[in-house]
């Protein structure tokens, strides 16, 4: 895809990004208990929504370069129905019944712990989008986040956000890894048929050193699908933007 051509995608998506109105509709009634919450991990940051510096409605913002020391205090808004199904920043798309957010300045995607301090509930949030463009107001949370924080019916909220520290900065996909020996992880499943899946699809696609390990996350049982290890950075590279390329979730780097 040509840098002009990226370029014109990421003028679109912020634009549309930026005519948000505060409540743009609700979706089907959701049970905040039976809300998905995603579980945190490092990724590299995204191909797309992550140009800086960026404007939108005449105003210049910089992306951060890094979020690590994130904290911040200010008004939270959310989006819904008039924006499920379309792409957000980053390039995914956007699912109202998920849990995500949009931020203006925080790379994507960014893992980030939402308080909200008008009744104390808390939730991890994946941002992947870009906004709110409104002044005053710092997060764009979407329908199934807001739920869950209980900030639907106001249609804003008082909120603290907190970028959550993984201990080591990850490299990003617009970056190349280290030359170091490094292994990517394509996927983690609780269940070791879903991996083998995975795998299996990899090796049909033509990855080489695919392997599936087992391990454990506290008491849960995982198997996390892999390849390498790859000494070279180019190759890493091109390796990460060919699973991205069969619509497959962001891998991460991992360094043995």
């Amino acid at each position: 895809m040509s840098r002009a051509l990226v370029l014109s995608l990421l003028i679109l998506m912020l634009a549309a990004c930026g005519g948000r109105e505060v409540r743009d509709g609700a979706g089907r009634p959701l049970d905040p208990s039976a809300i998905k919450v995603p579980e945190p991990r490092p990724e590299p940051r995204a191909r797309y929504g992550n140009h800086s510096p960026y404007t939108v409605l005449g105003k210049t913002y910089h992306v951060l370069p890094t979020a690590r020391g994130y904290h911040e205090r200010g008004e939270a808004s959310w989006y819904g129905s008039k924006f499920h199904g379309r792409l957000t920043s980053s390039g995914e798309p956007f699912d109202m019944y998920k849990v995500s957010a949009a931020h203006k300045t925080l790379p994507l995607p960014t893992w980030v712990e939402v308080t909200n301090l008008d009744n104390g509930r808390k939730l991890t949030v994946r941002v992947n989008d870009r906004g709110p463009f409104k002044d005053g107001r710092i997060i764009d949370l979407s329908f199934a986040a807001a739920t869950a924080l209980d900030m639907v019916d106001a249609g804003t909220a008082r909120v603290e956000v907190r970028a959550i520290d993984f201990g080591r900065e990850q490299d990003p996909v617009v970056q190349r890894p280290a030359s170091v020996p490094v292994e990517i992880q394509a996927g983690a499943f609780s269940d070791h048929a879903s991996a083998e899946r995975l795998a299996t699809r990899l090796r049909a696609e033509g990855f080489d050193n695919v392997r599936v390990r087992t391990g454990s996350v506290g008491r849960q049982r995982v198997w996390r699908v892999r390849l390498g290890p790859i000494n070279d950075a180019g190759h890493a590279q091109r390796l990460v933007e060919r699973i991205l390329s069969l619509g497959l979730e962001a891998p991460v780097f991992v360094y043995p």
